[in-house]
């Protein structure tokens, strides 16, 4: 990118996170330090759920502290990190619901990627929508893992409807994990900034529904995540997204519902990992 734009972009990322900041207090005023934002300096205020601020940014594991990613259906996507919170993505309920995760990220594109009836044994249920307008702003700490949002628009009876889309970023034994949501158009600089750094992104790949394959393999190829992990799949085949990412990427097909991964065990190559399911 050129010099000039990257800083363009950074300054528009540093404006949006600003207007982004939730109106709640952090425990001590100062913010989570982020090892995935682009600008680190322009983090959010933080609430802090159930730990001390700051612990969210030393696992006790290092460098081997696993996270467990498990396809559960569509586009909820479990994460299970170190400390044992579970969070499922995306959550409508027909998939991981039992047992309930304990933090559950919805979008509105569609029915199966909400519900307006939330399991009460979830203890915190963060929509990638504002109801009363406006942007989403999250940035929770829940033991291990620090949660933020980026927002983007989705179509809605012809016509685009702002920030009614998140992308979610967890943040977890040093990890930076990404969810795309229902996206439905093409990334600027200022989302790429204000997203940072991913180890690992779940993409939609319907090829139509969300974006076109052409249009989501270039915004997977941009974030050029150490493994990529296909959702929302529907009849496209495999091949099809595969084969527009190039060989910049291996393809790696598990027979299993489950990945566990930590820094010390991401792949030297970027790597699209199919888990059983999808």
């Amino acid at each position: 990118m050129h010099p000039l734009r990257l800083v363009a972009a950074f300054a528009l990322a540093l404006g949006a996170l600003a207007a982004a900041a939730p109106a709640h207090a952090q425990a001590d005023g100062e913010p989570v330090a982020s090892s995935c934002l682009a600008v680190a300096e322009a983090l959010p205020d933080v609430v802090y759920a159930s730990l001390a601020p700051g612990a969210a940014a030393a696992p006790a594991g290092g460098r081997d502290a696993a996270v467990t990613i498990t396809y559960a259906g569509h586009s909820t996507y479990l994460i299970d990190t170190p400390g044992g919170v579970r969070i499922a993505t995306d959550f409508s309920g027909r998939y991981g619901a039992e047992p309930p995760p304990r933090v559950a990220t919805m979008n509105k594109a569609h029915s199966t990627h909400f519900t307006p009836f939330p399991d009460p044994r979830i203890e915190h249920v963060l929509p990638g929508w504002n109801p009363d307008g406006g942007p989403a702003r999250h940035a929770l700490v829940v033991d291990d893992v620090y949660i933020r949002n980026v927002t983007t628009d989705i179509r809605r009876y012809g016509t685009m409807e702002p920030n009614a889309n998140s992308i979610f970023i967890f943040e977890v034994a040093g990890l930076c994990i990404g969810h795309l949501g229902h996206l439905h158009h093409r990334l600027e600089d200022a989302h790429y900034a204000a997203i940072g750094r991913l180890d690992v992104v779940m993409v939609p790949i319907d090829g139509g529904m969300t974006m076109s394959l052409p249009g989501m393999s270039e915004i997977t190829q941009r974030l050029y995540a150490s493994i990529v992990l296909p959702m929302h799949r529907h009849a496209t085949p495999i091949g099809s997204f595969t084969a527009m990412m190039g060989e910049a990427f291996d393809v790696d097909f598990r027979d299993t519902r489950s990945l566990s991964v930590s820094l010390s065990s991401l792949p030297r190559r970027p790597t699209i990992v199919i888990l059983d399911g999808v």
